[in-house]
C-alpha cells in the first residue's frame, strides 16, 4: 500500500510517499526559513503565496524520487488542519485534485495527529502511550489510546513551548527560528547562572504556561545596557533548563496518573533539542519507562508523518469527502 502525504500547515512545502511497509520511498521538503527570516516569526499570507508557488514542484520532485505514477497510489493524504488557513488550503485543495482526477481515496489529516503517530512510522510503539507534543504552535500532554482515540491531558495556556523559544530568542538578538539558536548559544552558558521561574510547577494537574517565564527573561534583558555574547549564553541555558524542568514536572504528574504506561513519546519541533530530549531522557528512564523520539527531519513538521497518518486512517477504512472543509482550528479530539 502506498500513501502520498502533503503537508503545509505553517511554513513547509512537503510531500511525501510511504508504504504499510514503514518505507518511506521519497520525501521533499521546500522550507521558507529566509522568507521569513527579515521578519523574525512565519507571515501567513508570505507562507501561503510560497506553498502555491511550490507545491506542484515539491510534489512533482516526489513522485520522480519514488519513480512512480498517481495510478500507483492507494489514497492521497493532505493536512486539512490545524495551522495557518492560507497555507492549510493550498496543500488541502492540492490534495483533492489530485484524488478527484485520478479518482483515489482522500484522507482529511489532522496536523496533530501526524505528529502524534509520527513515532509508529520509525519505531516500534503500540498503542496506547503518553505524548508530550511541543512544537512552535503547539503544548500538549495527550494520553494516546488509539488510533484516533485521544485523550488531551494538558494543554498550554499561553504560549506554545516553541513560540517561547523564538520570542526569547529575539530578546537576545539571535536570529530565526529561535529554537535551534537558543540551543546553540546555550552550549557555552551556565545554566545556573539565573534562576527563572518554572510556571505551575509542583501545581496540580497537566497544563502549561509559559508566559511568566517570557517575561522574566525579558525582565533580566532589560537589566543590562548591553547584553554580551557571556551574558546571553548565560540566559539561554537558564531558560532551556527551566523549560525542561518543567516538562518533567508534568510528566512526573502524569506517571502518578496513568502508572500503567510505559513508553513517553515526544514529539514536534521542540523535540528536536538535544539538552532538553537528554534530560527528558534521563528522567523516563529513572522512572523505569521508555522514551521514544522521532528522528530530526520527522520532529519538524514533514511530509512522511502526514502519509503515514493518512495510512493508517486509511487501513481502519477511513475515507473522507472532497467536501471536507480544511480548518484553522482542530482540537486533536475532534473528527
Amino acid at each position: 500500500m502506498r500513501v502520498l502525504g502533503i503537508e503545509t500547515s505553517c511554513d513547509e512545502t512537503a510531500a511525501a510517499i510511504v508504504t504499510d511497509t514503514k518505507e518511506v520511498l521519497a520525501h521533499t521538503l521546500f522550507s521558507q526559513i529566509e522568507s521569513h527570516k527579515v521578519f523574525g516569526g512565519v507571515v501567513p499570507e508570505i507562507g501561503a503565496r510560497a506553498h502555491l508557488e511550490k507545491i506542484q514542484d515539491v510534489i512533482q520532485e516526489t513522485m520522480q524520487t519514488a519513480g512512480l505514477s498517481f495510478e500507483d497510489l492507494d489514497a492521497i493524504a493532505a493536512t486539512c488542519g490545524p495551522g495557518l488557513i492560507g497555507g492549510v488550503l493550498v496543500g488541502a485543495v492540492t490534495g483533492k485534485a489530485i484524488a478527484a482526477y485520478h479518482r483515489k481515496p482522500f484522507i482529511a489529516v489532522n496536523h496533530l495527529e501526524a505528529h502524534a503517530l509520527s513515532v509508529r512510522l520509525t519505531d516500534h510503539v503500540p498503542f496506547p502511550y503518553l505524548l508530550l507534543l511541543v512544537s512552535g504552535g503547539h503544548c500538549q500532554l495527550i494520553h494516546v489510546k488509539e488510533l484516533g482515540r485521544y485523550d488531551v491531558l494538558g494543554s498550554t495556556l499561553d504560549d506554545a513551548a516553541g513560540e517561547t523559544f523564538d520570542k526569547v530568542a529575539r530578546l537576545l538578538g539571535l536570529p530565526y527560528p529561535g529554537g535551534p539558536a537558543v540551543e546553540q548559544c546555550a552550549l557555552t552558558g551556565d545554566e545556573n547562572q539565573f534562576h527563572f521561574p518554572r510556571p505551575l510547577l509542583n501545581q496540580e494537574g497537566y497544563n502549561f504556561s509559559f508566559s511568566g517565564l517570557k517575561t522574566a527573561v525579558l525582565r533580566e534583558v532589560q537589566k543590562h545596557e548591553a547584553l554580551s555574547n557571556e551574558i546571553k549564553s548565560h540566559i539561554a541555558a537558564s531558560f532551556q533548563k527551566a523549560v525542561a524542568d518543567v516538562f518533567l514536572n508534568r510528566l512526573a504528574h502524569a506517571f502518578e496518573g496513568f502508572p500503567s504506561l510505559d513508553t513517553v513519546v515526544v514529539a514536534g519541533g521542540v523535540a528536536a533539542n538535544q539538552f532538553i530530549k537528554n534530560r527528558l531522557q534521563r528522567f523516563v528512564e529513572s522512572k523505569g519507562k521508555r522514551l521514544v523520539v522521532p528522528p530530526l527531519k520527522y520532529c519538524t513538521d514533514n511530509g512522511a508523518m502526514v502519509a503515514w497518518a493518512g495510512l493508517e486512517r486509511f487501513q481502519q477504512g477511513f475515507e473522507d469527502p472532497l467536501t471536507f472543509s480544511p480548518r484553522p482550528r482542530w482540537p486533536l479530539g475532534d473528527r
